[in-house]
């Protein structure tokens, strides 16, 4: 039956109908900084609107863990004391959005911070997406157990350059993680995705293009597993 109510109604109600939205395809993403810079820099907030513009997202949350607000430049603790700050931002954002189904993202460290929060029994995210996902930790040795113990679906985003990731090694791991998990390799990228010029000539593809292509995946990754739920 048509609305037959007055257009400014209608469209009062239409406002009202958006601002409720809890549509599952407008996730709340929660997105964490790497170690070296903060929430500001200008790394994160490109990748936050990317993330936020693809993903279609209700809020893309950026924090600082407290050893890097305010600007001060400390060495990070080890990732397992970041998870009870990590874990409080994450209930604020998921409250702030009831009806939104949560995402965790994160960069270098803090993808392994936010892998070890999508193992907290009291967080229920439908995915994590990592950016540059630090496997070889600082004495050669595989750090592999955060991951082997989740249960649910990562994407990685992994520059074929990384040194803190051989994709090899990765490859291994995923072939014995329990969820869904898929690897979308950025050709040349270093740790932060930044591709020399003669391998972007050779290539034919700016840096631009190639992030925009690791953008995209992360978006097929999340709507699959998000219109899985």
């Amino acid at each position: 039956m048509a609305d037959s109510s007055p257009p400014s109604k209608r469209s009062r109600k239409n406002q009202d109908e958006d601002a409720n939205d809890t549509s599952p395809l407008s996730p709340v993403i929660v997105f964490a900084h790497g170690a070296g810079a903060p929430s500001s820099s200008d790394w994160m907030i490109r990748w936050k609107n990317m993330l936020e513009n693809v993903l279609q997202a209700v809020e893309v949350v950026t924090f600082d863990y407290p050893y890097i607000a305010g600007g001060k430049k400390r060495a990070p603790p080890k990732a397992e004391k970041l998870v009870e700050f990590h874990k409080d931002v994450v209930k604020k954002a998921v409250a702030k959005h009831p009806g939104h189904l949560l995402v965790l993202a994160g960069k270098s460290m803090d993808s392994r911070v936010s892998c070890m929060v999508a193992a907290e029994v009291d967080i229920v995210p439908s995915a994590v997406i990592c950016l540059g996902y630090p496997l070889k930790g600082t004495n050669g040795a595989v750090r592999d157990e955060t991951l082997l113990q989740l249960e649910v679906p990562v994407l990685f985003i992994q520059g074929s350059k990384d040194g803190l990731c051989p994709l090899e090694k990765l490859e291994i791991v995923r072939k014995n993680m329990k969820p869904l998990n898929e690897l979308h390799v950025i050709d040349g990228g270093d740790h932060s995705f930044k591709i020399a010029k003669k391998h972007l000539q050779t290539n034919g593809l700016s840096q631009d293009e190639a992030e925009d292509l690791a953008v995209k995946a992360a978006a097929s990754f999340v709507s699959r597993c998000l219109k899985g739920k």
